[in-house]
């Protein structure tokens, strides 16, 4: 799905809106956008925030059963306040983040390690009762090759690195269409 610079906008405002009326800022977002086709879909949907190039909150869904811009909000609602690798986000902080969204697409099964394309594939990792997932974006930011983002998912799945090299994992592959405030401004 072609996602327009205006729609890029909107879905900005309401992730970074929807943060700020947690701290009594502005009302929560119920003004009525445009019919956009990608507004009410189901799509999955992470929000990522930074402060100084840093991460400070990654909090999404794979997959959703509400319309795109309620599980942008709930997301960056979570990124800010509930990640638990970080403190909540305090009000001093909120001029300083930029928002980054991805959108993903439907998971689809890998069906072996030479199917993933570094800067194209999302990992999700489904082993043992566990599930961790890694965006697109993360091995061209941290310079991964394909052995060393395999490593990644498996240390965030709670295994150890190399454990992929054991045997087929059981994976899923999607796309992300990603965009952020820094890319907008």
């Amino acid at each position: 799905m072609e996602i327009t610079l205006e729609e890029r906008k909107i879905l900005l405002s309401i992730a970074r809106e929807s943060i700020s009326s947690a701290f009594g800022g502005k009302p929560e977002i119920s003004a009525e956008y445009p019919a956009r086709p990608l507004f009410t879909s189901h799509c999955g949907a992470f929000v990522t925030l930074t402060a100084g190039g840093r991460l400070r909150g990654c909090v999404g869904f794979i997959l959703s059963d509400k319309p795109l811009i309620e599980t942008i909000k709930d997301a960056a609602l979570y990124a800010a306040f509930e990640d638990h690798r970080f403190m909540p986000l305090k009000e001093n902080e909120l001029d300083n983040i930029k928002i980054e969204i991805s959108i993903l697409s439907e998971p689809f099964p890998m069906n072996g390690y030479d199917d993933i394309v570094i800067g194209r594939h999302g990992l999700i990792l489904e082993e043992k009762g566990r599930r961790g997932l890694l965006l697109p974006q993360v091995p061209v930011e941290h310079k991964m090759d394909r052995d060393s983002y395999l490593d990644a998912i498996c240390e965030k799945t709670g295994f150890p690195p190399g454990y992929w090299r054991n045997k087929q994992l059981k994976m899923s592959l999607f796309t992300a269409d990603v965009f952020g405030e820094k890319e907008e401004e």
